[in-house]
């Protein structure tokens, strides 16, 4: 079968599913949960095939990280579907409700955008992130991993599948696809395919926006900041700095970049080198290298998403000169100020551009299941529909529902009558 036939029996299915009730809808969340833990060998078997083989390609160390799925991710992932389970319902919510006129009722009713495609990563976790929050707002989902999770990506999309139509779930309502080629069919599905979310390099992200007419959502590079003002906590700043880059080097959530102020340079860049010698690689300025001993720092460092064991430190004069920085080289993601200084914080966070902006806190927070959201598809740094971390809320869209008794256009256009516009 052809992807565009894969596709169009995908749409097909769209109705059935978004009439699924929520009881229906955690059923087959619980049975992926439970199919998942008790086929959790099968999976790891697969996972160690494609770290093997991953190695075997010279694939970069990040990238292994990213691959790997052991027995604490599996662990996180059952977890966030349980959470996701006891989430609310987010169909049928009546976001509007108001008579226009006597016997004619207005209401605006959330629903499920319908068929979304989600090209991910080589991070299979994502799968069943994407695949049980697709589930849960009423969703169909085709799936597109990356090659390097081919073989994990397709035991745990057997495992989800099946415990999806053994709970009832319409067939077809998700879909696998494996081949890269595979990309470019999906691109000219315009028509059966309502949003399409791709997660990976600027590039990639920008090649898909540039070569299909479906609505795209989604982030390109995670350039996250963090900066370190004049009246930063030294004891507070080296951890969550510290933890920023290290916890888990390869998510887009790691930051990439710090500013210091000039007045807390002296006392914080030598408690940080200290804290990461020997683990991350610093890259300064000349200014920061004449404090501690660094790598240089040049300009396309501050524009670059390492996803490694480096980050890039500049010296600023102001929270001005910081939030002038981030907003030029960031790509709107997420970015931190270490601060005691409520006021400073304040203008931090109005003037940054970024979908999430923090004090105080690591920047590996910005993600679906820290935010209690169960799980999340991505992360969209658009200002439209969805910003930040993707989780129910943006899977959802809505339609008005008008009901009448007769009523025509003309007689409120002849002034034989008016609306009234009452809020319910």
């Amino acid at each position: 079968m052809s992807v565009l036939d894969s596709v169009k029996a995908v749409k097909k299915a769209q109705s059935n599913m978004a009439v699924q009730t929520e009881e229906q809808r955690n059923r087959a969340l619980l049975e992926i949960g439970r199919s998942l833990e008790e086929h959790r060998e099968k999976i790891y078997q697969a996972n160690r095939e494609d770290m093997e083989q991953a190695k075997k390609d010279g694939k970069p160390a990040p990238v292994i990280k990213r691959l790997e799925l052991n027995e604490s991710k599996l662990q996180v992932l059952t977890d966030g579907i349980r959470d996701l389970v006891g989430l609310p319902d987010p169909l049928g919510h009546i976001q509007l409700a108001r008579e226009l006129d006597e016997g004619l009722t207005l209401y605006r009713e959330s629903c499920p955008i319908g068929s979304i495609g989600v090209i991910f990563e080589a991070r299979p976790d994502a799968l069943v992130q994407i695949s049980t929050l697709c589930v849960k707002s009423g969703n169909c989902v085709i799936l597109k991993g990356g090659s390097e999770a081919l073989r994990t990506n397709r035991v745990l999309f057997r495992l989800i599948y099946q415990a999806v139509l053994d709970a009832g779930l319409p067939e077809n309502c998700l879909l696998l696809l494996e081949d890269r080629e595979e990309i470019a069919e999906l691109l000219d599905c315009d028509g059966y395919v309502d949003l399409l979310i791709p997660r990976g390099s600027n590039q990639f992200v920008r090649y898909i926006m540039d070569h299909t007419k479906i609505p795209v959502m989604g982030h390109a590079d995670g350039i996250c900041h963090i900066y370190a003002d004049k009246d930063a906590d030294v004891k507070k700043a080296v951890p969550i700095i510290f933890d920023a880059k290290t916890q888990y080097v390869a998510a887009c959530n790691t930051v990439e970049t710090l500013l210091v102020h000039r007045e807390k340079a002296k006392e914080l860049l030598p408690a940080l080198k200290a804290a990461m010698d020997g683990k991350v690689e610093i890259r300064g300025t000349e200014e920061v290298q004449q404090i501690i001993s660094c790598a240089e720092a040049v300009e396309q460092d501050f524009a670059t998403e390492y996803m490694d064991y480096i980050i890039s430190v500049k010296l600023v004069d102001s929270v001005e000169e910081a939030i002038e920085h981030i907003n030029t080289y960031g790509s709107h993601h997420t970015d931190c100020i270490i601060t005691e200084s409520a006021e400073t914080a304040a203008l931090f966070m109005r003037m940054v551009d970024s979908a999430g902006v923090y004090q105080n806190c690591s920047t590996r927070f910005a993600d679906g299941y820290r935010y209690g959201f169960g799980a999340e598809v991505g992360i969209s740094t658009s200002k439209l529909h969805a910003r930040g971390p993707v989780g129910l809320e943006g899977l959802v869209s809505y339609k008005y529902k008008l009901f009448g008794n007769g009523q025509i256009v003309g007689d409120y256009a002849s002034g034989r009558k008016q609306f009234h516009f009452k809020d319910l």
